[in-house]
């Protein structure tokens, strides 16, 4: 995935109010107020019972977050942003997943430490966010060791991600947008821009001022790398998402700058997203970056559009299907 590398709190507890904050349920920038414990499904496409679709060994992350042994990478299902183009559409919806516990899910955990996993990768966990402050308590409780990531969309609210001070060590959130029209057309979450730089805010206060961490392996232990994939046709806003990222934070966090987008059969007929990004885009956001003085960022090469980067969504690791 990524050829290039650089350029050069407080614990939650074990949640016993976890069913409550689903009686209406708040926890996402949507606040839709399903009652996802009475068995309602939110925004998200979820209720209340946590659905894991995959937990394996995953290559193709940051290589401070993949390795050599590759991320413990938990996938949930349901999701409350909804992007036209997502490209793991297939369980965002929440029809994908197997049911799971707060001590099944703390299991899961413990057997991707086992396999040498280089940390536990959470990716969109936010809609569980009290379930999985559960779980991460009784892993850690157990021998959880490896560094915890909280790998998200950015759409996340600043109350939820507090449930995770203490229990997560790594922020991989994305940064998608610089307007609210692009956020609402593309994901229907006008607010997306505000929400996403309250929690990066939020994310950089959880993990300190002092910047990322790396062991002597050059795996990152601590800290917030910001993503960003570019889209086709929208190199200007990626512009604007990067100045924004370095004038506020500089070299407390790391950018992540993708250009690995694949068009999914849903936008087969839009304007622009049909399409991939083209070398030249992806170089000119590129030029610009190093122009206003990036020095810590990670860059793709290659062609890495395409759906091999995509994991299968088959229960492997939930306890089904291997």
């Amino acid at each position: 995935m990524f050829d290039c590398c650089t350029i050069q709190g407080r614990r939650a507890s074990a949640e016993p109010q976890a069913e409550r904050r689903m009686d209406a349920c708040r926890l996402c920038p949507r606040e839709c107020g399903a009652k996802r414990s009475a068995g309602k499904h939110g925004i998200c496409g979820v209720a209340d019972t946590v659905l894991v679709a995959r937990a394996a060994l995953h290559m193709w992350e940051e290589p401070c977050i993949s390795g050599d042994d590759g991320s413990g990478a938990v996938f949930f299902a349901g999701c409350p942003l909804r992007c036209v183009y997502c490209q793991n559409y297939e369980i965002t919806g929440g029809k994908t997943g197997r049911e799971l516990s707060a001590s099944q899910l703390s299991d899961i955990f413990l057997h991707l430490q086992e396999q040498n996993a280089a940390n536990i990768n959470l990716v969109t966990a936010g809609h569980y966010a009290p379930q999985v402050a559960q779980a991460l308590s009784l892993a850690k409780g157990r021998g959880l060791r490896i560094p915890v990531v909280y790998n998200s969309s950015g759409y996340e609210k600043v109350q939820t991600l507090q449930l995770l001070d203490g229990l997560v060590d790594i922020y991989l959130p994305d940064f998608k947008y610089a307007d609210s029209r692009s956020a609402e057309e593309l994901s229907a979450a006008p607010d997306y821009p505000e929400t996403a730089k309250a929690a990066i805010a939020e994310m950089v206060r959880q993990t300190g001022d002092h910047g990322c961490l790396f062991d002597d392996r050059g795996m990152m232990t601590r800290g917030v790398i910001v993503r960003h994939l570019l889209l086709p046709g929208h190199v200007s806003q990626a512009k604007q998402i990067a100045e924004y990222l370095y004038h506020t934070y500089k070299d407390r966090i790391y950018l992540s700058l993708l250009n690995q987008y694949t068009p999914m059969p849903r936008v087969k007929d839009h304007p622009l997203l049909s399409r991939k990004v083209t070398k030249r885009e992806y170089e000119k956001l590129i030029a610009h970056v190093l122009s206003i003085g990036v020095e810590q960022a990670f860059i793709q090469e290659g062609e890495t559009a395409g759906e091999s980067f995509i994991p299968s969504f088959d229960l492997t690791g939930t306890g089904e299907n291997g």
